[in-house]
């Protein structure tokens, strides 16, 4: 067989091409059209982003809202005891203090429901998270610092509180 005339040849084509080699710089046929596509998707994703930060308002709002109803709704029974010992106010007066102790205790019982927990606490070291100095009282019996009277309680923890305790706290005598 004549090798000419045989075209199965396990050479290599050698017409100045190589098959083996790819492209590595991309076409770029069209700039302006991918730019004008990349602006479009641009201002899509500014756009939703817009009605993201909305939709999340709207949202924030109505858990406000509904967060402000669920706290009304669970202070109506300290209310409604209220408007009872004021209607029974002029029948025995110790029966009315005893009314109205039991409705602060459901009031501080509500408090600590919500997480803020009720502060009155006596011969405890002064911690600055916890309590507000109203005055430095001598007590040579005492260590300095000691909260020795309550004016006001404090409600909630260091991290999250609604007031601090309005103390008392002794010095050393000097």
């Amino acid at each position: 067989m004549d090798r000419s005339a045989d075209h199965s040849t396990t050479e290599p084509a050698t017409d100045g091409t190589d098959t083996d080699q790819t492209e590595t710089v991309p076409e770029r046929t069209d700039t302006g059209a991918e730019l004008a596509q990349l602006e479009d998707r641009w201002r899509r994703a500014l756009a939703d982003l817009d009605n993201l930060r909305k939709r999340y308002a709207k949202d924030l709002d109505r858990e406000r809202a509904a967060e402000a109803a669920r706290v009304s709704a669970a202070w109506l029974p300290v209310l409604d005891n209220l408007e009872l010992a004021l209607a029974h106010a002029g029948s025995d007066p110790q029966a009315v203090v005893e009314g109205v102790k039991a409705i602060r205790d459901q009031a501080v019982q509500l408090l600590s429901r919500l997480g803020f927990e009720r502060h009155d606490e006596v011969g405890v070291p002064f911690s600055p998270e916890l309590h507000e100095v109203v005055s430095v009282v001598a007590q040579p019996d005492l260590p300095s610092g000691t909260v020795i009277e309550v004016l006001r309680p404090g409600y909630g923890e260091d991290g999250r509180q609604l007031r601090p305790a309005s103390v008392v706290v002794s010095r050393p005598e000097g």
